[in-house]
């Protein structure tokens, strides 16, 4: 354009209201994220991407318009104006830099082979492959290994930053700090230097010990943090307190024996401690050490066995209340009913209040478990039959529960039941989920999508996704354990957007759910390291993560997997080969004054505007390729079935997913 044009940006009114319009989350990645500063986003090109067609609409070519249209255009003032370079004259025009449009779109194209984005003079585009047909699920999971070490827990760092906590369950915490994708860096951490150490108190083991860790929503503030962990009352006097199996339940642990260990009813206890940070209230944001004296102990219930203890500990991200897992004691087929009776706390959700300390008559009136008070709005209000900490009901052996950053009121729950199928629920207030218990005259309780609910649910509230384990023999159902996993809310991999990622502990098998509009459906998906990772995965081993344990999610959003090969995080999925995107963009920005006949040069600079200006607005889109016989995990495992169509409606059926493994060296008890 000419010097001395003024040119206006019209923005539509509303258009920054929060309730009607949210940025593109991918709208960054228009401009890289290398050390050198971009002034024109990454423009859509076809000439680069042979393998890769143009959209219907044909904006896949945007970067050969741009230059067909504005190559002779002058340059002066504009963004395409080289940085540092000092123009001939004001009538300096595109030619005079790239000598073909083969060279102009080397330089600004974002193409299949090398982004993950581009921008088609309307918003956000994702390429198109020629030789896949479109699916609305990921291809693949591209992951990079930023730590060698084995972990069970991964929280971000309260204060927003890069920094995480990493435990593992012999009863230390670490403060580490996670690099930025693409350094080449790995994870941060001092081994030597735990943030907090519980293992010189006695009672914790690498089989039990610290199961879960949760920091205060007013951390910055009051430097508080919690931690639940399982001890054994035999080898410390500071594990004790009241027996699961009691007179309210109609239990009496004098008739339960002991299991195949030796271990006697009630001798290990989940317990809930707090805990607080060093410093003064105005730094605990920066504080590295912990104090390792407790300051209150919360809950305290003994355990009438030591498997199926779950144990997790999440804060509400819009109540900030405490939400706590238990599994149902541990037997199979939970004889004594604790998972679904409802004045046991075994195989239950727990909502506490730990803000407020409960008088001393309140302890005695309601019979607390600790020092906690009930939440008014528990379930407990509508149903006194209900114990008063309890939420939700059913549960056999929740592991690992996440909510959605997205959508903050969906709390899904992985509960590793013991029979063929490991499910995930959509957890509810009130909700009962002792499904298993709708087939009493059946071998094994089926989930909906594997067969039709022929009785009725007494109020029983099903999983909405799972897999179906090989019951050839029984080492096969022992060998196989779910592990819940987060909904993708980061901006490495457009595909997996709004996905809930879920694995199985032993084979490294991973699945991704989606809400279609009340039907779930999932799907196994491969995963492979991508060649740029930090950390070189071990290949040689089973599978190049080995064991599960885990997820975890940063402050960016990002999803790491704890393995017990290391610590991996999900990355563009390019890095891995894995193939893109359907062309589909977002609503962008139409700036006010425009025709149709408006130069492609003029709509480059208005959108460029837009971009910079945070503006880029609309609902996210995206449609993805599969190939849906791909699953890459070791030969242990048999996809029978990849799909699976879980819904109230007829269009759900059967899709079972089925593991054939053999029982495995270790099994690390949950």
């Amino acid at each position: 354009m000419d010097e001395g044009v003024v040119m206006t940006l019209t923005v539509p009114p509303g258009m920054f209201e929060k309730e009607e319009h949210k940025c593109n989350p991918f709208s960054a990645d228009l401009f890289g994220i290398g050390s050198t500063a971009r002034t024109v986003p990454l423009l859509c090109s076809s000439s680069l991407a042979p393998n890769y067609s143009q959209p219907e609409d044909h904006r896949g070519d945007y970067c050969e318009q741009v230059w067909k249209d504005c190559k002779s255009t002058p340059i002066s003032n504009s963004p395409f104006q080289p940085r540092n370079t000092a123009l001939t004259g004001s009538a300096s025009m595109l030619t005079d830099f790239w000598h073909s449009e083969n060279d102009f779109c080397a330089s600004h194209s974002g193409t299949p082979h090398n982004q993950s984005v581009c921008f088609n003079g309307q918003g956000v585009s994702f390429n198109a492959r020629k030789d896949s047909s479109p699916s609305p699920t990921p291809t693949g999971i591209c992951l990079e290994k930023i730590g060698n070490g084995s972990y069970l827990n991964m929280v971000a760092h309260p204060d927003g930053s890069n920094k995480a906590f990493f435990s593992r369950q012999d009863g230390k915490i670490w403060l580490a700090t996670v690099p930025e994708q693409g350094m080449q860096e790995g994870l941060q951490i001092d081994e030597t230097s735990p943030f907090l150490d519980l293992s010189t108190e006695g009672h914790l083991s690498s089989d039990l010990g610290l199961v879960g860790v949760a920091f205060h929503p007013d951390f910055a503030n009051n430097g508080c943090f919690f931690v639940s962990y399982i001890c054994d009352g035999t080898q410390s006097p500071n594990c004790a307190g009241r027996c699961s199996c009691d007179q309210e339940v109609e239990c009496d642990p004098s008739k339960l024996g002991s299991d195949n260990n030796g271990i006697h009813p009630c001798q290990y206890h989940l317990v809930i401690s707090e805990y607080s940070a060093e410093g003064s209230p105005s730094r605990f944001s920066e504080a590295t050490y912990a104090d390792p004296s407790e300051v209150r102990r919360v809950f305290s219930m003994g355990l009438p066995y030591v498997s199926n203890h779950a144990g997790q500990i999440l804060f509400g991200p819009t109540d900030g209340y405490l939400y706590f897992f238990t599994g149902n004691g541990g037997i199979r087929g939970d004889p004594f009913n604790f998972s679904r009776n409802k004045k046991s706390l075994l195989g239950k959700i727990m909502r506490l209040n730990i803000d407020e300390l409960p008088e001393l008559n309140e302890v005695a009136n309601l019979s607390l478990w600790g020092n906690y008070t009930i939440p008014k709005d528990n379930p407990n209000a509508d149903d006194s039959t209900l114990r008063p900490e309890i939420w939700a009901l059913g549960l056999e052996n929740p592991w690992r529960c996440s909510f959605d950053s997205g959508r903050p009121f969906h709390l899904y729950c992985a509960d590793d039941v013991q029979d063929e199928y490991k499910v995930i629920d959509l957890i509810s207030k009130g909700g009962n989920y002792g499904w298993v218990g709708v087939y009493e005259d059946q071998h094994v309780g089926y989930p909906p999508w594997a067969a039709p609910v022929t009785k009725p649910t007494q109020g029983i509230i099903f999983p909405i996704m799972g897999y179906k384990v090989s019951s050839s023999t029984p080492e096969n159902m022992e060998s196989a354990s779910i592990v819940g996993g987060y909904v993708y809310r980061g901006s490495a991999d457009p595909c997996l957007y709004g996905r809930y990622l879920f694995a199985d502990m032993y084979t490294s098998a991973m699945w991704t759910g989606t809400d279609g509009i009340g039907k779930y459906t999932s799907t196994s998906i491969p995963l492979r390291c991508s060649e740029k990772t930090p950390i070189p995965c071990d290949e040689s081993a089973n599978g190049p993560l080995g064991l599960i344990f885990s997820f975890g999610e940063d402050n960016k959003l990002d999803i790491f997997i704890l393995a017990s090969q290391g610590v991996y995080r999900i990355v563009q999925p390019t890095l891995c080969g894995y193939a893109h995107q359907t062309s589909a963009t977002t609503d962008g920005v139409t700036p006010s004054g425009g025709s149709t006949g408006m130069s492609a040069w003029i709509k480059v600079l208005l959108a460029v505007l837009s971009v910079l200006a945070a503006a880029v607005a609309g609902s996210v889109v995206w449609r993805c390729y599969c190939n849906n016989t791909a699953f890459c995990c070791n030969g242990n495992v048999q996809v029978t079935n990849n799909n699976t169509i879980h819904g109230d409606g007829n269009s759900a059926k059967p899709g079972d997913i089925e593991l054939a493994m053999p029982k495995p060296e270790e099994c690390r008890g949950r």
